[in-house]
């Protein structure tokens, strides 16, 4: 049945739905996630935080995603994706419009319910990529499902404009009310997402994969083969992640690396633009929003670069690259070209790199894992990943000083080490990319099943001989 959808060579309007239902959720998602980083901006000030206690604001968020992305990855692939795709959307925008309620100076209150936010967001992640990539064509699905994560910059984007333009007439609060809006996603996904024909035929219920796959394809479900009834498979268990040692490798630590550099980055620059810069939290808004276009523009052109030079080269790009820029970044902060800042424009080519590497590294660790791990494993990567985004704005937080109040007095000598120290990060991932990346470009997911199937055999034959042996 699953023959049918590999021989597609043009999308239906049904499947472009399910796309940009995925597409919008994850724009939405990282809407909520980086709104703090803008309202920090405007609070820091006046409740006097230190680097320390913004950072503990800013990095709440990473350890509920990293636990978000372990609990709701691993349900979604026991009782579906389409069900947690609807519980995450509302997980996170509910935990968001909760912030407009933080009393004056709660940097505390602050602190927990970004807790929740992140919870909502590392799950939504780990599941619409897999629903997208299971409704896809072998052929398109690396461009596709990079697609899908193109449109996270215009999240942060929109929270950008509205940093710049509604926070001074709706104040911060207001910014965090906003972050409401996200939870009417769910009616879109209610009208337009189906689930995945992969996890219902896995779940023995083929009439509903076909029926399914049928509305994906807009053609009369009557017209594809019925598989041969099977019992459900068994529910997948944890611990048979650690049956995968290169998936786990690749999928984990590119996740930790870029995800250490990208957030670590991605929730300062607002403050690092508007003390090095020396702009106002509404200006330092303003130069956010050409940063996110550069991560919209890298977004595009790594997910072309999936399928026109395969994942593990991307992705080595994504890390090296990164790397460099940041460095560049790290050395050069107050240069200047004319009145324009260096920093500035290293902040966008980084962004353009890194976080547009996205397209690479958030797929690819779906499409890495044998389908009844597929969401597990992905969430497990991302939940691994998270770690990151606590070491990440915490690292920078003790680099620049995090027992100090956060003020323009930013020394050449902290911001060179804070980028240096993100740049480590890039390179993991890069290197990690080259030494245990295997290609997933345009093999099925059978395929890829397959040969993990047959790696795993063979190390077990190995032990049995070395046990002999011995």
């Amino acid at each position: 049945m699953l023959d049918y959808l590999d021989r597609q060579t043009r999308l239906t309007v049904n499947q472009w739905k399910i796309v940009a239902a995925a597409a919008i959720g994850d724009a939405l998602e990282f809407f909520d996630y980086y709104l703090i980083g803008y309202v920090l901006a405007f609070i820091v000030k006046p409740w006097q935080l230190t680097y320390g206690q913004s950072g503990l604001i800013l990095l709440s968020s990473g350890v509920g995603a990293i636990a978000g992305a372990y609990i709701w990855g691993y349900i979604a692939d026991r009782i579906g994706r389409r069900k947690v795709f609807l519980a995450t959307v509302l997980n996170f925008s509910l935990a968001t419009g909760v912030l407009a309620l933080t009393p004056e100076h709660g940097w505390i209150f602050l602190t927990v319910f970004r807790f929740f936010v992140g919870f909502g967001v590392g799950g939504l992640y780990c599941v619409d990529l897999p629903l997208v990539q299971e409704f896809i064509p072998t052929a398109k699905r690396g461009f596709i499902s990079g697609l899908v994560t193109c449109f996270i910059p215009l999240g942060t984007m929109l929270g950008a404009v509205l940093g710049a333009y509604l926070a001074p007439l709706v104040g911060w609060r207001g910014l965090f009310a906003v972050g409401l809006v996200p939870a009417l996603l769910t009616l879109l996904i209610r009208a337009w997402v189906p689930e995945s024909p992969h996890w219902l035929l896995r779940a023995g219920r083929h009439k509903e994969a076909r029926r399914a796959l049928g509305w994906a394809l807009e053609v009369d479900p009557e017209t594809l083969p019925l598989p041969a009834p099977t019992p459900p498979a068994p529910p997948p268990r944890f611990l048979e992640l650690f049956r995968y040692p290169r998936s786990l490798a690749v999928s984990w630590l590119s996740n930790l690396g870029i995800q250490t550099a990208v957030y670590g980055l991605g929730l300062w620059s607002p403050i690092l633009l508007m003390l090095v810069m020396g702009v106002s939290p509404q200006e330092a808004s303003f130069w956010m929003i050409f940063v996110n276009i550069g991560s919209l523009v890298g977004r595009f052109v790594f997910a072309w670069l999936s399928e026109a030079i395969g994942r593990r080269s991307s992705g080595a790009i994504v890390g090296l690259g990164g790397a460099a820029a940041t460095v560049l970044a790290g050395f050069f902060p107050t240069a200047m070209i004319g009145t324009v800042s260096v920093f500035w424009l290293l902040l966008i080519l980084v962004q353009t790199i890194g976080n547009g590497g996205w397209p690479i590294v958030g797929p690819y660790a779906a499409e890495v894992w044998p389908q009844q791990l597929r969401a597990t494993g992905m969430g497990s990567a991302y939940g691994f990943g998270g770690i990151g985004k606590v070491i990440g704005p915490a690292g920078l937080a003790l680099i620049l000083g995090s027992s100090n109040m956060v003020n323009p007095h930013m020394t050449i000598a902290a911001i060179t080490p804070a980028f240096l120290y993100l740049a480590a990060w890039f390179g993991l991932a890069g290197i990690v990319y080259l030494a245990f990346a295997f290609e997933t470009r345009g093999r099925t997911f059978e395929a890829i099943d397959a040969e993990l199937a047959a790696t795993q055999q063979a190390r077990r034959r190995r032990s049995r001989a070395a046990g002999a042996a011995g």
